[in-house]
């Protein structure tokens, strides 16, 4: 076979494969019988089962869930709306298609920090359209109020944010920084005196950072982060019309002229992104699909490309999607393609690309989420 025949068949073969991608239109999700698509039916049963026996240990009470869970920072409050949860629920998508799910899929639910993948995305929009220049350029050159100020601060680069190792240090809506996951050692004093580190030195999980973010992209789209995600990916992926992304109750912003919420890319204060199962699978299959949704190209291939980059300081984590390789892979899982979305209480979108599969979990306890995916893949074999 000749080079150019060669090359005709990759193409050829390429777009047969593309062409077979099922996109579900809003309002409908074709499923198809685990056997059609290869899958062992009783191992997939098996995942599943083990997904509804394997749930979220925390309260149902998210109130109480939160103040629990984050209840060694000092002064942690409340500030945003919080929801009770539901129970166990998910879904399991092959080439598109449902081929296993469990639970209440429609439920609008807090999210927490699977927040955080949403929120990269409005960055990786900002960079696509060209409202930001380069990942690597200063914040500061781009949000001059004053919350970069300083030489530490005004070091920082939108891919410090992305990535969290910006080390900003301030406070924003009323919550300081070094008061968000203080060291296990040590007291008031000993975390509020301390210098911070060099930016772009040490990936330090932090909402006020986060949030620091949230704001940024607000200062540069100049409308409602929400808005954004909405009309840019939300609707052209046929998401449904029930999510919210809520903010705390002090976080309103002046931009031109206009009052504005701020939102967060958690929810361990409150907030965060109030979304449902099917939703949520919707926005891991256009990232399997790399940007792409039923011939549209809504993020750029380039964007989905940088959020699975291991950053300098934790090879495990990227742009806000955590990576299957370095200190977080997960044991008996090998594929360190796979790169997921997590938070709070169990939340994940996994994005199994060597597989063409998404695998949505909600209110999982968190430590089984690698002995879910291994029971998943088992299934393919």
């Amino acid at each position: 076979m000749s080079i150019r025949q060669l090359l005709l068949t990759i193409l050829f073969t390429s777009s047969i494969s593309l062409s077979a991608q099922y996109f579900p239109p809003r309002g409908t999700w074709q499923s198809k019988a685990p056997h059609e698509l290869g899958l062992n039916s009783a191992k997939l049963s098996e995942a599943v089962q083990f997904a509804e026996a394997n749930e979220y240990s925390g309260s149902k009470d998210l109130r109480v869930a939160i103040l629990e869970g984050f209840r060694n920072e000092p002064f942690h409050e409340i500030l945003g709306p919080t929801k009770k949860r539901g129970g166990p629920a998910g879904l399991i998508i092959k080439n598109g298609y449902i081929v296993a799910q469990w639970g209440d899929v429609n439920r609008v639910d807090m999210t927490f920090s699977v927040t955080k993948s949403y929120l990269s995305t409005v960055a990786g929009l900002a960079l696509d359209e060209g409202l930001i220049g380069s990942v690597q350029h200063e914040v500061k050159d781009y949000v001059w109020d004053g919350t970069f100020e300083g030489e530490h601060n005004g070091k920082i680069t939108w891919h410090q944010l992305l990535n969290q190792s910006s080390a900003w240090s301030g406070e924003l809506f009323g919550i300081k920084d070094w008061g968000d996951r203080p060291p296990r050692r040590g007291g008031i004093d000993d975390w509020r005196f301390t210098k911070p580190v060099e930016p772009g030195t040490v990936m330090e999980y932090n909402d006020v950072r986060v949030n620091v973010l949230a704001y940024s992209l607000l200062q540069v789209w100049r409308k409602p982060v929400p808005q954004v995600l909405k009309e840019k990916v939300m609707d052209p992926i046929g998401a449904s019309t029930t999510w919210r992304w809520l903010g705390y109750k002090d976080a309103w912003v002046t931009i031109d002229g206009l009052q504005m919420k701020s939102v967060t890319g958690g929810g361990h204060s409150g907030g965060g992104l109030f979304i449902n199962t099917l939703d949520h699978a919707r926005f891991g299959l256009l990232f399997l699909n790399n940007g792409r949704w039923n011939g549209q190209q809504i993020l750029s291939e380039e964007w989905v490309n940088a959020v699975q980059q291991p950053s300098e300081p934790m090879e495990s984590y990227g742009y806000m999607w955590w990576l299957n390789r370095g200190p977080r892979k997960w044991q008996g899982v090998e594929d360190e393609s796979i790169y997921y979305a997590a938070g709070f209480g169990g939340n994940f979108i996994v994005v199994d690309k060597a597989n063409n599969m998404v695998i949505v979990t909600r209110w999982l306890e968190p430590g089984k989420i690698g002995e879910m995916v291994k029971k998943v893949q088992e299934a393919l074999n």
